[in-house]
């Protein structure tokens, strides 16, 4: 049996660790499911609690969105919950795979535009898209399903900054120019971030926002990377363009436009499959698919055989007859008997007159 969190949820096993916590496996044991816990310790920056308590309270029910589901606190730590998601990042993709090809990758764009579009329609700016932020389905070599996981620097339109005006929240080399210059965070932020990450799946390497915001503003586009194919390179330059005004104003016109340019590019190819695997090990011992198993039972071991008692062996007795009355006399006594008697009564009365 694991450490039991807050009553409810068993800590299983460590599966990942970010800037401020770690991520652990844990049975939910109301829901009576698996899930994946963020688990920070309160010793951090207040400011860092008030975010992750902002991040808890995020509800949006989307397929292709990582919000969280259940959170709880103890003295000393606070957990939120989310679904356990088994495939890994986009970053362990590219770390496995390289670039990734052209419709593989307009498909992972696609539904990051489409998660996009589902938080900015709540009012929310993630402010932190990057690579290891969106999370993979185990799908194997079936279509991708991401996810967009962590909101903890996420913030509604007009709510109160959690820090300095001039502080920048968010991932460096993720930074759209306007979160650099410390203006106030907005949706055409995130569709920039996108921007960068179309360039990680379609190039393999970490784009240098600082190095392409210059040369978008020498160049107006600059000519695409080597393994950017034009129709995309249209898109991706107008996510990338240094002014907000420039870029797509929502994601879901960006969607239509990458649609459009995934049309004209050539039919895949088989030999570029790609697969999603499973990144989280077997569960360990004490747990199964339906939870935490009971301890097996210890056998009880037979009983030491013991030496029958010998039998106790007493003297022969004989049989005592019961005690009986005299026993009925005669006929032929009782005749004897009564003529005696007669002869006695009549000495008796013979004497009597002698005298």
């Amino acid at each position: 049996m694991g450490e039991v969190f807050a009553g409810r949820y068993e800590l299983v096993d460590p599966i990942g660790r970010g800037g401020v916590g770690e991520v652990w496996r844990v049975w939910d044991r109301e829901r009576r499911c698996y899930a994946a816990a963020k688990v920070l310790k309160q010793s951090h920056a207040h400011a860092l609690l008030l975010r992750f308590v902002r991040e808890q309270a995020l509800r949006i029910d989307h397929p292709h969105v990582l919000a969280p589901v259940s959170w709880a606190a103890t003295d000393d730590r606070v957990l939120f919950t989310m679904e356990l998601v088994r495939g890994g990042s986009v970053a362990h993709l590219i770390g496995d795979y390289g670039p990734l090809p052209a419709g593989f990758a307009c498909v992972l764009l696609d539904q990051l535009l489409t998660a996009l579009a589902a938080v900015h329609a709540e009012g929310v700016v993630h402010r932190d898209i990057k690579p290891a932020n969106l999370l993979l389905e185990a799908t194997g070599t079936g279509r991708p399903h991401l996810r967009l996981s962590d909101f903890g620097c996420a913030m509604r339109k007009g709510e109160p900054r959690l820090t300095e005006t001039n502080y920048v929240m968010g991932t460096p080399g993720y930074f759209a120019p306007e979160q650099m210059a410390g203006e106030e965070p907005d949706f055409p932020a995130d569709l920039f971030a996108a921007g960068l990450v179309a360039l990680y799946l379609l190039t393999g390497r970490k784009p240098d926002a600082e190095a392409l915001v210059p040369l978008f503003r020498r160049d107006g586009r600059p000519p695409p990377p080597q393994e950017v194919p034009a129709p995309l390179w249209d898109v991706v330059a107008r996510l990338l363009a240094p002014d907000p005004v420039d870029r797509f104003r929502t994601a879901a016109g960006a969607r239509e436009a990458l649609a459009a340019a995934a049309a004209l590019l050539p039919a895949p190819d088989d030999g570029e499959r790609i697969e999603v695997f499973d990144q989280i090990g077997p569960l360990p011992p004490g747990f199964g698919p339906r939870g935490p198993e009971k301890a097996p039972q210890r056998p009880v071991p037979p009983p030491l055989p013991t030496t029958p008692p010998m039998p106790v062996r007493s003297a022969a007795v004989p049989p005592v007859a019961p005690r009986r009355g005299p026993a009925p006399p005669s006929r032929r006594t009782a005749a004897v008997m009564l003529l005696v008697a007669l002869v006695c009564l009549l000495a008796g009365a013979w004497a009597l007159s002698v005298t």
